[in-house]
């Protein structure tokens, strides 16, 4: 496959020539193979950091009273960055984020597929005043803006009075610091949503500078109606807007990523400013209704359709079922066999029982193509994200940002070093507005992983999602480690970033 670089759209800076810098109590690392996150090549050279930015880069030499690091020839590049994330979910319990910075994240982005804190200035506010080991962002949920507007009676259209609330909740989130709008089209409540309340609530996003994420309303039989709604808003709001975790999830398609990939690029020659991110699993994580967009639990062709064309029952695994736990870790395909029904059968009732419990439910299901999914991380408009959580029994929550390295670049030679790097660093920095994050850089935050490229590899499995990644030396967070040899240092210096205000704008 031809490799594509895709270079970050923000100013870059040039290095700070030798100086014995003035500030004290700093960060110097010696002798690193320095990747800054642009997609340039590795350089030789060293890096100082103090009061939590990146002071100098290249020839530099430490101050007095600096932690001195002697990278021993290792790559040192920018903490990578998270874009599509629910680690914020058990974030409260494990302010270390030990499976989030054992990856080298630094920055993960909350609030995705249309589900946030409302107001979200209550997760700001939170994080600021207790602080955990990683940085975090996070988009307004359009599915939690309408649940708060329409409560119980949201499996309808909303009307026009309870579109001119949710749109103050939007405006209200944005001034607050969300960075855009996220959207969970295929989930309740926003599954009923009408194209017109999704359009009216992002243009009060892109009224105030902000961006567009979606998880669109199919990823599979509508695939491509979905693409075009996300493109319309992008068109009508001149907001960039980006496709979450971007896949093809129906057997009949594999094969066709080249040229969706195509539309896209037209769609971006026409002026749209469109990207994406993908995870590099071909297992997706959801609720189990989410095959069944009609959300008619009796239609066994329906029922059947999806395990012919979609997810084979025997690669559908429960991962939460309140009716019933101990069902959790078995597939549709056993649990039929245990029933004696078919596995449409099964699946079906599955739902009702998961409906009538009413807690929802989860299910991990393979889906995709491995040339697929390695076809749209190539894209030079993808970055990189994990979709995972903590303690999930996916293993993208623990394992997704070294598997790139252990896949793409040392097992397939797609991507070289510096390309999935710039994937996860200054590419992830622009998708999400970030000004001041994603590269090594005089002026920017000091959030650096330090690894083997040789060794760094994932290891978490389906038997053993938790399993911590190798190769990954130390991760910096603001100028201090937080995780060194894949032990949290018990330190919490991670911020809040939040979209800076912007004038409204006609």
């Amino acid at each position: 496959m031809r490799k594509v670089i895709g270079w970050c759209a923000l100013p870059f800076l040039l290095a700070a020539p030798p100086a014995l810098a003035r500030e004290t109590g700093g960060l110097f690392i010696a002798n690193a193979a320095i990747v800054d996150g642009s997609g340039a090549a590795a350089r030789a050279g060293a890096v100082r950091a103090a009061d939590g930015r990146i002071a100098c880069v290249g020839r530099c030499r430490a101050a007095p009273g600096d932690a001195r690091v002697d990278a021993g020839g290792l790559v040192l590049a920018p903490g990578f960055i998270d874009t599509h994330s629910h680690h914020d979910a058990g974030l409260d319990a494990q302010r270390d984020a030990a499976p989030v910075t054992a990856q080298g994240v630094t920055t993960i982005v909350a609030g995705q597929d249309g589900f946030s804190a409302v107001p979200i200035v209550t997760l700001f506010d939170r994080f600021a005043a207790a602080p955990a080991a990683v940085n975090i962002a996070a988009y307004v949920g359009h599915g939690s803006v309408r649940a708060a507007v329409m409560g119980g009676d949201a499996k309808r259209a909303a009307r026009p009075d309870e579109i001119a609330r949710m749109v103050a909740l939007v405006a209200e989130a944005m001034d607050s610091g969300a960075i855009g709008l996220s959207t969970g089209l295929e989930y309740d409540p926003a599954i009923y949503s009408t194209r017109a309340e999704v359009l009216a609530l992002a243009r009060a996003a892109a009224a105030r500078g902000g961006r567009y994420i979606s998880h669109m309303r199919s990823e599979d039989v509508g695939l491509d109606e979905a693409i075009d709604e996300l493109l319309a808003i992008g068109r009508a709001t001149g907001m960039p807007v980006q496709i979450s975790h971007l896949k093809i999830a129906m057997v009949d398609r594999w094969g066709e990523a080249a040229a969706i990939l195509l539309k896209l690029d037209a769609a971006r020659a026409a002026g749209i400013d469109v990207t994406a991110d993908v995870y590099p699993y071909t297992w997706w994580h959801s609720g189990l209704d989410v095959l069944l967009p009609t959300r008619d639990f009796t239609d066994l062709k329906a029922a059947q359709f999806a395990l012919d064309h979609l997810a084979k029952p025997e690669d559908m695994i429960l991962s939460r079922f309140p009716p019933d736990p101990s069902l959790v870790g078995r597939t549709i395909a056993d649990v039929a066999s245990a029933r004696g029904v078919s596995a449409a059968e099964a699946f079906l009732a599955l739902n009702r029982e998961a409906a009538a419990k009413g807690e929802g439910s989860g299910v991990m299901a393979r889906s995709m193509a491995e040339e697929d999914v390695a076809t749209l991380i190539g894209w030079r408009h993808a970055n990189i994200c994990s979709d995972g959580a903590m303690n999930s029994m996916h293993p993208r929550g623990a394992g997704a940002f070294p598997r790139i390295f252990a896949w793409l670049v040392r097992g397939r030679g797609q991507l070289s070093l510096e390309q999935a790097v710039h994937k996860m660093t200054g590419l992830a920095a622009q998708h999400m507005g970030f000004a001041d994050r994603g590269r090594i850089a005089p002026g920017m935050a000091a959030d650096l992983v330090l690894f083997d490229p040789a060794t760094i590899a994932d290891t978490a499995s389906f038997a053993e999602p938790g399993a911590a990644p190798v190769g990954i030396r130390t991760v910096w967070v603001n100028g201090v480690a937080v995780m060194r040899d894949g032990v949290a240092t018990g330190a919490m210096p991670g911020q809040v970033i939040r979209r800076a205000p912007a004038l409204a704008r006609n």
